[in-house]
């Protein structure tokens, strides 16, 4: 039988396992990357594991998310992570060089090789044939290290694109479509590989804002073959050595197809509060528009502000809209600034922010109160631009352009027919991607050899291994979807202090109970409990690990997002799956109890653990995890268990993750 692109991948990287849905298995990774809030603690466990240097292939560390750096806490966290970069010999991004999905791409991202990185829209790079996954911080810091990456081998569906987009249809309103019809749990578990005529004709460009979004849909990753225009764009970024043939076997096999005609699509639009609130643009037309902002790192490139630009040429922003360029990275400025574009965008009253992740998690341009914000982004949960009463759009950089010539949601094709002059802009590369590369610091070109920690730099907490009896309070009931935001919010208030655990731990669930965190304290103990997709967003570790700091010994939920799942067990919280009826009868308040012996069953191989409610019910819940996962339960954690193993292996025993 022949092989799918992410089996042949896998299959050149295979550690551990088979390649069988739902198997775990474990792979070599070729490149790491992280990115400034979240790399603060890789380092910090990197550090903890006593490891000497980076034993990936390539490691890269960019500051992209708190870059305006409002005090000093910012400031001392990018110096720590350039010392951290230098000392252990990994390349350094200096803030302001752009978003890590972005760079990277420039820069590293290369055809057959994997990658793991400390934020969820890591698979960016799988529009130019990277196979390329999120994970937690903790994962990384292993992987770094030398150790194998243990995921559930995932089923791969085929995307087959047919035909080609129309004028104003654009590749966002593929990955829209794709939402549309999923929904946002739709790839749980899942590879998307994109194939056909389709495909073909999409720039690589095009095919990373589908790849990046492609999160958005839960799913593990999302990866297209490589062909002439994958060679193309290598070669126009200087890297055409190392482009790589790949494509699926004629009989490759597939767990299920989707056929998407792009002849068909029509201007998209997610409206809010969640990227699959996705209906066709003329039926949001009209609504009163206050901010328009094209950028991130789904829609942040040369080749997406560019045709905003051209739309703007010879004309004026509305004046009752602010219209904002957030440009992916410093490169994407650089160009357009040497072609004349920036200055033509200025003059069309567009204001220009630094190369930044900044708006997309709410740090800097939050929305006034009671008012509508298209983006270009990759989501708009509830309260994630930095207001809880937001109401953001998702859209192409057309839709927004649009918009802000008009003032109102309008369908481009329909304001090309109001204007008459209006064409559409298409999709175009630069001949080459000349930008400068002073803000890449290689580690032959290190300006640090040792760690340099700010106050604000703490100790990574530990847990003690896991016990034989679990008890306390429901301390939080939660519905569905709920989001890594919601368990750590990511603005700037909140956001300086990812390096500081304790501190951090103050803001745990703020946004859905204010009093959860001092509660969970004076509890000393007690679960969260959470309808579906419990986790679902960003892949940051801290929202598992700031309520194990609180005491929380377990999440009780219908189900988990994958990332944050695997954080879960990274950081020793017990991951119990309920059903729907189990859900509805608990309330907050209620004094839960695991009944059975959770250490030994955990240990043996338990899948069914009895719940008693108040001395009053029981009911039954699972834990779904292979035997290395419990393991790590076990131990208390990822971090104590590598620890236990690398001491082993001195005393003759081989380390499990390595």
């Amino acid at each position: 039988m022949g092989q799918t692109i992410t089996e042949k991948i896998l299959d050149d990287h295979l550690v551990e396992g088979e390649l069988e849905p739902g198997e775990e298995i474990g792979i070599e990774i070729d490149q790491v990357l992280m990115q400034d809030t979240t790399g603060t603690m890789v380092w910090l466990q990197f550090e903890a594991l006593d490891l000497d240097d980076v034993q990936t292939e390539l490691a890269a560390q960019y500051c992209d998310h708190q870059t305006y750096q409002f005090d000093f806490k910012n400031t001392d966290d990018h110096r720590f992570l350039r010392s951290a970069a230098g000392t252990y010999g990994a390349h350094f991004s200096r803030p302001g060089n752009g978003i890590c999905h972005n760079v990277h791409k420039e820069n590293f991202a290369a055809p057959g090789k994997t990658l793991l990185g400390s934020d969820s829209h890591t698979p960016t790079p799988g529009g130019l044939g990277q196979l390329a996954i999120g994970a937690g911080g903790l994962d990384i810091a292993v992987a770094m290290g030398g150790g194998a990456y243990y995921v559930e081998m995932p089923e791969i569906v085929n995307v087959r694109l047919e035909g080609e987009l129309p004028e104003w249809a654009t590749a966002k309103d593929i990955i829209l479509e794709m939402l549309r019809r999923l929904s946002v749990k739709g790839g749980v578990g899942k590879v998307f590989e994109y194939t056909g005529p389709g495909a073909e004709s999409l720039t690589v460009p095009e095919r990373t804002t589908i790849t990046n979004m492609g999160t958005e849909l839960g799913a593990t990753s999302s990866i297209f073959g490589t062909d002439e225009k994958t060679r193309d764009y290598l070669e126009r970024q200087g890297r055409g050595d190392e482009y790589v043939e790949l494509a699926p076997d004629e009989d490759a096999e597939y767990a299920d197809e989707l056929v998407i005609d792009l002849s068909e699509l029509e201007p998209l639009i997610a409206q809010p509060s969640m990227p699959d609130n996705v209906v066709p643009v003329r039926e949001a037309a009209g609504t009163s528009v206050d901010q328009v902002i094209i950028g991130s790192c789904t829609n942040g490139g040369y080749e997406d502000i560019l045709p905003a630009a051209k739309m703007l040429e010879g004309r004026e922003v509305d004046k009752k809209t602010e219209m904002i360029i957030a440009p992916g990275s410093k490169q994407a400025s650089e160009i357009l600034a040497r072609q004349g574009w920036t200055a033509e965008l200025m003059a069309a009253g567009v204001n220009f922010s630094e190369a930044t992740c900044g708006a997309c998690i709410g740090i800097g341009h939050v929305p006034a109160s009671d008012s509508v914000s298209l983006r270009t982004f990759n989501r708009n949960f509830e309260g994630r631009s930095g207001i809880e009463d937001d109401n953001v759009y998702l859209c192409s950089p057309e839709v927004a352009t649009a918009a802000a010539i008009k003032g109102e949601i309008v369908d481009p094709r329909d304001l090309a027919d109001e204007l008459g002059d209006l064409e559409a802009p298409g999709i175009e590369l630069p001949d080459q991607y000349d930008g400068s590369k002073a803000d890449l610091i290689s580690p032959d070109e290190a300006v640090d050899d040792e760690l340099i920690k700010g106050p604000n730099i703490g100790d990574v907490p530990l847990k003690e291994p896991l016990e034989s009896h679990l008890a306390g309070p429901a301390l939080l009931k939660m519905t569905d979807n709920i989001t890594t935001d919601h368990i750590i919010p990511a603005t700037s208030d909140i956001l300086k202090f990812r390096s500081n655990v304790p501190k951090l731990s103050e803001f745990t669930l703020s946004r859905v109970d204010e009093t959860f965190a001092q509660r969970a304290l004076e509890a000393d103990g007690g679960f969260l409990v959470a309808g579906e997709n419990y986790g679902q967003g960003s892949s940051r570790e801290h929202a598992a690990l700031c309520p194990m700091y609180l005491g929380v010994e377990g999440v009780l939920a219908q189900s988990f997002a994958r990332i944050h799942k695997a954080n879960l067990f990274n950081f020793g919280l017990v991951p119990l799956t309920i059903d729907e009826d189990t859900y509805d009868r608990i309330e907050q308040g209620d004094d839960i109890e695991i009944v059975d012996d959770v250490g030994e069953g955990v240990r043996s191989g338990q899948e069914e653990f009895t719940v008693r409610v108040n001395d009053d019910w029981e009911a039954t819940a699972r834990l779904d995890a292979s035997e290395r996962e419990r393991e790590i339960l076990a131990a208390g954690g990822k971090l104590s268990w590598t620890k236990q193993q690398h001491e082993g292996s001195r005393g003759g025993a081989q380390p499990a993750d390595d």
